[in-house]
């Protein structure tokens, strides 16, 4: 198996556990070899999931007003989509691949989600985590619609 497969398969088996269409951007760690094993790392940032609605909670047309407070004196509530905009679930994905031994071809992949995060700590999230890694190489950043393209059926297809 080639690195180019490598990364696809981990792309895809990423895009199998995470709604791609919530990818804002993904980076993508290089892969390190120990001892017949490969693995490697991705940090991915990803719109918040749609809440689930409480099946206790009413409807909230029959949420009925306060009659003590004048309508104008009331607070605007902030809109749920605006907030969710700016902030991120960052995940952690990874992958092992057995390349030697009596377990070659063994692949394992897990997703964790780490965190709920403005965008910004993204960066600082990748940075850390490529200074652990030793920050020899650059990870690969791929934006959301780029990784919606590779994990496609039809990757040489412009996403539009």
């Amino acid at each position: 198996m080639t690195t180019v497969d490598t990364r696809e398969r981990f792309l895809r088996a990423i895009a199998e556990r995470l709604s791609p269409e919530r990818v804002e951007e993904l980076h993508l760690f290089p892969p390190l070899r120990q001892g017949g094993i490969e693995s490697a790392v991705a940090v991915i940032a990803a719109r918040l999931a749609p809440a689930e609605p409480l099946a206790d909670a009413p409807p909230l047309e029959a949420a009925e007003p306060e009659a003590a407070e004048p309508e104008a004196a009331k607070p605007e509530p902030a809109e749920p989509e605006r907030i969710e905009r700016h902030r991120l679930t960052v995940y952690r994905a990874h992958y092992r691949l057995v390349l030697k031994g009596p377990e070659r071809g063994t692949w394992d992949v897990g997703l964790i989600e780490e965190a709920d995060a403005p965008p910004p700590t993204v960066g600082v999230v990748v940075r850390g985590v490529h200074e652990r890694a030793g920050g020899d190489d650059e990870p690969e950043r791929l934006s959301g619609d780029a990784f919606r393209i590779a994990v496609s059926d039809r990757p040489w297809a412009a996403a539009g």
